[in-house]
C-alpha cells in the first residue's frame, strides 16, 4: 500500500494498493485505475487536484511507466481525468458525479439577514500591516534560542511587555513573573479550575446569569459543584457569595456579562475580605474593559489584592480571537502549579505570536488600535440605541457604557423565547438572556452584539425586530 497526501508532485500523494500475486491478481494498470477511480468516488481526490506524472508514480510503485500511463488514460477516457500535452493529469469530476453513490452532504440554514449575536468581534479592522511590522521585527532580531521549548509560563518579552502595559492602562499591581501566557480565557479558567480541583477545591460560584460555554462546563466537568450568584444592577450580590460556601468566584466585575453592571467600589472590598476571610480565589475575567463610551476607566480588583485574584485577559475581542492569545496574572503561590498544568495541556502558547504581540504592545500599536476602534463601536452602539429608541421604546437597555454588547430588558407581558424565535423567522439572529440564567427566574431580556454590523444593518435589524414583537403580540 502506498500512502501519500492528495495535490502534490510525489507517489506518496495517492493512496494505492497493488496485489502483486500473477495468480489471482487484476493486470496493475487496471489496480492503479481503480484505486484512482475510488479515490475520485470518495472524495478523497478532489477536482482539479493534480496526480504525479506518470514517471514518478511508477517509481514510487515499483512498476514500468507503461503501467500508469494505461491507467491515466483509461480514467481520462471515462472522463475521471483530463490531461493536455505538458501539464499536469488532473481530477475532472467532482465528488459524487461519477458513478456509484454521491457523498452525503449536509443542508446548511441560510444566514440571518442580520445577525446580533455577540463575541463577533470586526476582525475586518485587525492592523494587519502594523503586526506584520512585528513579525518581521521578530524574526530579524530574536535570539534563536527563543524558538526552543520554553516553561509553561511563556516568553519573558510577553510577560514584560504585558505587566507594563495592564499596570497602565487596567492598574493591575503586576508582576512579570507571574504572569502566565494561555490560549485564551477558556483555557486559562480550565488551568486554574484543575490546579484548584487538585488542591481540594469542591465549589466554584459564579455570576447569574454568565456564560454557559467555559467556566461552568468545565468546574462540572472536573467534579466541582457550581453555584450560582445573582446579580444585581451592579454586578454580583456579594452578601449571597458570602453565603455560598464557594473556594473561588469568577468575576466580569468591570463589565458583568451579560447585563453591564460595574461592582462598585464597596462591593469590592467586600468580595476581597470574603475571599482572604476564606482563602478563597477570585478569577477576574476582564474580556473586554478597553472599551468604553459614557464613562471613566474602572480598574481591575487584581490590583487591589494581588495574592487572591488571577487577572484573565485575552486579545480575542481587542484584536481578533484567531490569535488564541490569552494571560494570566496569578498570585505567586499558584503560579508554578497553572504554569505546570499549561505545559501538559500543550507544551506552551506558539513562540512566535508571543514575541509578535510583546514586539506590538512596545511599539504602542495595541494602544493606538484601541483608539481607532472605541469611536467604531460607539457609533455602532449608538445607532443601536436610537434604533431601539424609535421602533421598540419599552424595551429597557442597559450595559451600554462600554463593551462590544447591550442587554435590552422585554416588558412582562412579551416571552423571551417567543420574541428570538420570531426574530429568527424575521431573518434576524439574536440570543436571551435565559439561556445563561443558572437559576430560570428572572426577566425576559435581548442581547444586542454589534460589533460587527453596520450602522445601517443596525437601523434594519430593529426594524424587523420590531415586527417580530408585533407578531408575537397578535398571536
Amino acid at each position: 500500500m502506498h500512502r501519500l497526501r492528495t495535490n502534490s508532485s510525489t507517489a506518496e500523494d495517492l493512496l494505492i494498493e497493488l496485489d502483486r500475486d500473477r495468480s489471482r491478481a487484476e493486470p496493475l494498470h487496471r489496480q492503479v485505475a481503480a484505486s484512482i477511480r475510488e479515490s475520485v468516488r470518495a472524495g478523497r481526490l478532489r477536482h482539479g487536484a493534480s496526480l504525479p506524472p506518470s514517471r514518478t508514480l511508477a517509481a514510487g510503485l515499483g512498476v514500468s511507466r507503461g503501467v500508469v500511463v494505461e491507467a491515466y488514460q483509461q480514467l481520462v477516457a471515462e472522463g475521471y481525468l483530463t490531461s493536455r500535452a505538458g501539464g499536469y493529469t488532473q481530477v475532472a469530476l467532482e465528488p459524487g458525479t461519477g458513478p456509484g453513490p454521491a457523498p452525503r452532504t449536509r443542508a446548511r440554514e441560510a444566514p440571518p439577514a442580520v445577525d446580533f449575536g455577540y463575541g463577533h468581534t470586526d476582525v475586518s479592522t485587525f492592523p494587519r500591516a502594523a503586526w506584520l511590522r512585528s513579525v518581521r521585527t521578530v524574526f530579524a532580531a530574536t535570539p534563536n534560542e527563543r524558538f526552543a521549548y520554553l516553561d509553561g509560563r511563556g516568553v519573558p518579552e510577553l510577560h514584560q511587555a504585558l505587566a507594563d502595559y495592564l499596570n497602565r492602562v487596567r492598574g493591575t499591581s503586576a508582576d512579570p513573573k507571574d504572569m502566565v501566557v494561555c490560549s485564551g480565557f477558556g483555557q486559562g479558567v480550565s488551568l486554574l479550575i484543575q490546579v484548584l480541583a487538585a488542591r481540594g477545591a469542591r465549589r466554584l460560584a459564579v455570576e447569574d446569569p454568565s456564560p454557559d460555554d467555559d467556566a461552568r462546563p468545565l468546574a462540572a466537568a472536573a467534579g466541582l459543584d457550581v453555584v450560582g450568584i445573582p446579580v444585581g444592577p451592579d454586578g454580583i450580590r456579594v452578601g449571597e457569595l458570602e453565603k455560598a460556601d464557594a473556594d473561588a468566584v469568577v468575576l466580569t466585575p468591570s463589565h458583568q456579562w451579560p447585563t453591564g453592571g460595574v461592582l462598585s467600589a464597596a462591593a469590592r472590598a467586600r468580595v476581597i475580605r470574603w475571599a482572604q476571610r476564606r482563602g478563597a480565589l477570585v478569577i477576574e475575567d476582564d474580556y473586554d474593559a478597553e472599551y468604553r463610551y459614557d464613562r471613566a476607566p474602572v480598574g481591575a480588583i487584581q490590583g487591589l489584592a494581588p495574592d487572591r485574584v488571577v487577572y484573565c485577559g485575552t486579545a480575542s475581542k481587542t484584536l481578533v480571537p484567531g490569535l488564541r492569545l490569552g494571560w494570566m496574572l496569578v498570585p505567586p503561590h499558584l503560579v508554578d502549579d497553572v504554569a505546570q498544568a499549561k505545559l501538559l495541556a500543550d507544551r506552551g502558547s506558539a513562540v512566535i505570536d508571543q514575541l509578535t504581540f510583546a514586539d506590538f504592545l512596545g511599539r504602542g500599536e495595541f494602544d493606538r488600535h484601541l483608539r481607532r476602534m472605541r469611536p467604531v463601536y460607539r457609533r455602532r452602539r449608538d445607532a443601536l440605541l436610537a434604533a431601539l429608541d424609535t421602533h421598540l421604546p419599552e424595551l429597557t437597555p442597559t450595559g451600554i457604557a462600554a463593551g462590544q454588547h447591550v442587554v435590552a430588558w422585554l416588558p412582562p407581558d412579551l416571552d423571551e423565547a417567543a420574541v428570538v424565535a420570531a426574530a429568527a423567522r424575521r431573518g434576524v439572529a439574536l440570543r436571551g438572556v435565559a439561556r445563561y440564567r443558572l437559576d430560570p427566574a428572572g426577566p425576559g431580556g435581548l442581547i444586542f452584539g454589534y460589533a460587527t454590523l453596520s450602522e445601517r444593518a443596525i437601523a434594519r435589524g430593529i426594524a424587523a425586530l420590531a415586527r417580530a414583537v408585533a407578531d408575537v403580540r397578535a398571536a
